[in-house]
């Protein structure tokens, strides 16, 4: 039997994610970046990232990875867990609006 090769991303097959967390997370990235009085672009350089792929992460529309988390969260100058608890009150909000 032979073996397969690790492959990197997302699974075959799989070109959905879930678009709650990552609305929640946007809004809390806009949130904390705009309580800075920090431009979007100011934030996407400090995270090392492009603009454009900041503005879809703050609309929901891309969730980072756990590497990209960690940068954006140093670039707002707080913690991953802080910018994840923000995230998940949100994503409680976002719930019981639905409800």
């Amino acid at each position: 039997m032979q073996k397969r090769p690790i492959q990197r991303g997302r699974p075959a097959g799989s070109t959905t994610f879930e678009a709650e967390p990552a609305l929640a997370f946007g809004a809390a990235v806009r949130e904390a970046r705009t309580a800075q009085g920090v431009a979007q672009e100011t934030l996407a350089h400090r995270a090392g990232i492009e603009r454009s792929h900041m503005g879809k992460i703050e609309r929901g529309e891309h969730m980072p990875t756990l590497a990209l988390i960690i940068r954006i969260a140093r670039a707002l100058g707080c913690s991953a867990t802080t910018l994840m608890a923000e995230t998940e009150q949100k994503l409680g909000e976002l719930k019981e609006g639905q409800g």
